[in-house]
């Protein structure tokens, strides 16, 4: 398939410029996308975008990462139904430092091959266009009747708030429109992807292609749909909220059930939207799907393809690791095997109790009892043994007598008791 017959049956194509089909047939094509740098990282909102560009690499064409260090300092309209606050300048570089980084480690933008991507900042351009420079020759081009009839400005022009758009916000389009132009100039970019809500930011920047320079000047684009649930809610949140694609943010065991979680309605959808696997292949998973849906083929598949693209094979087999312990099916070298970040993930929500160092018992009736509160007396630890329900960490207790010491925390800081399959504690010593 070509790169346009792939995204359409990807679902990834919402609206295009005429021609723009026939312009990536025609010849290997620079195309862009613009990460607005409003935080340090980038959620999984980011991800379509990102596999975009991926998509464009992977049939020959060259992409262009754009981080928005100006258009950062304004704010985009769309979408939006309040002026957004202004960030500081430190505040956005680290934001920009932070993108970048996201994005270097889905794209190589050290290699040296014809179609290698490239990653720019529009402030780079921008921090020295004169104001009188701008409106003479960027917003003498432009209309604002042109600039009133998109929709991102008129939904905020009638919004209920009736707090109505600054010019600052207005004149997004048109620095938008102008990093089109600019990277046509210098780069021969001669297409846009994004969102469907940027269609109007993206012709906007079409038109000042042609306009700045001839009639004869190509510029196309393509826009996606804004992903959604198919309950209606609003897609790359979950209960704790943003799920992001820095492991420090969200721990790759909380991304993969992300994923698994989904339904199986978003699961058919997402499985062509977030991976790369072939149509004959994704076919044959919906297929086999349907016929056993218990077994959750496709969220397996789902959360494997996108873990392993995001956070790699071996993070992917942690949080295999990590599912596994939440189920019960692992050993006291899984558990150790944790860090600290999915341990605390894996275990959100277990009850637990915090002691200091100097508060340890290495008694164990002591410590499942009067130190954690576990138990409430020794005639149920004796109880609890004789049954062969109590364990710590994984390994069964099966006599009073057990002596705990400092190797038995993991993580330098926590012990994990439970009794039976669904009552756990967890016992977190701080040695400070």
């Amino acid at each position: 398939m070509s790169l346009v017959e792939e995204l359409k049956w990807r679902g990834l194509i919402h609206d295009t410029i005429p021609g723009t089909e026939e312009q990536f047939n025609n010849e290997k094509t620079t195309a862009y996308i613009g990460f607005d740098p409003t935080s340090d990282s980038l959620h999984i909102g980011s991800l379509v975008p990102i596999i975009l560009l991926v998509h464009l690499y992977k049939h020959g064409h060259k992409p262009i990462a754009l981080v928005g260090g100006a258009t950062g300092m304004i704010g985009d309209p769309s979408g939006k139904s309040d002026e957004r606050n202004l960030l500081d300048e430190k505040t956005l570089n680290k934001n920009v430092a932070g993108i970048k980084s996201v994005l270097s480690r889905f794209l190589d933008f050290n290699s040296t091959e014809e179609n290698a991507p490239v990653l720019v900042n529009n402030y780079d351009w921008m921090k020295d266009f004169s104001f009188i420079n701008f409106a003479r020759d960027v917003g003498k081009r432009i209309t604002v009747n042109y600039m009133m009839s998109k929709d991102s400005v008129k939904k905020r022009l009638s919004g209920e708030s009736g707090a109505g758009m600054s010019f600052t916000e207005f004149t997004y389009q048109l620095i938008q429109g102008y990093d089109f132009y600019h990277l046509h100039k210098n780069y021969n970019c001669k297409a846009q992807l994004g969102g469907s809500d940027q269609w109007g930011n993206i012709t906007t920047g079409t038109e000042l292609v042609r306009r700045l320079n001839d009639d004869e000047a190509k510029a196309f684009a393509i826009t996606c749909p804004l992903i959604t649930k198919s309950d209606g809610s609003k897609f790359g949140k979950s209960e704790s909220g943003n799920v992001w694609l820095d492991a420090d943010k969200t721990s790759p065991y909380l991304f993969y059930q992300f994923w698994m979680k989904v339904s199986d309605e978003d699961a058919e959808k997402y499985i062509k939207i977030f991976t790369f696997l072939p149509k004959e292949e994704v076919d044959g998973l919906i297929e086999k799907h349907r016929e056993e849906p218990h077994l959750f083929l496709l969220q397996k598949k789902l959360a494997e393809e996108v873990t392993t693209f995001v956070h790699g094979k071996d993070a992917y087999e942690k949080a295999i690791q990590a599912t596994q312990i939440l189920f019960g099916n692992s050993t006291k070298e899984d558990l150790f095997n944790l860090d600290e970040q999915t341990f605390v993930s894996v275990f959100d929500g277990v009850p637990q109790k915090e002691i200091s160092i100097t508060d340890f018992n290495e008694n164990i009736v002591d410590v499942l009892t009067d130190i954690s509160g576990f138990l409430p007396s020794r005639s149920e630890v004796r109880r609890a043994i004789k049954e062969n329900s109590l364990s710590i960490n994984q390994e069964k207790v099966n006599s009073e007598e057990i002596v705990l010491t400092k190797e038995n925390l993991i993580n330098d800081k926590f012990i994990l008791i439970q009794r039976g399959k669904k009552k756990k504690f967890i016992l977190k010593v701080n040695q400070n």
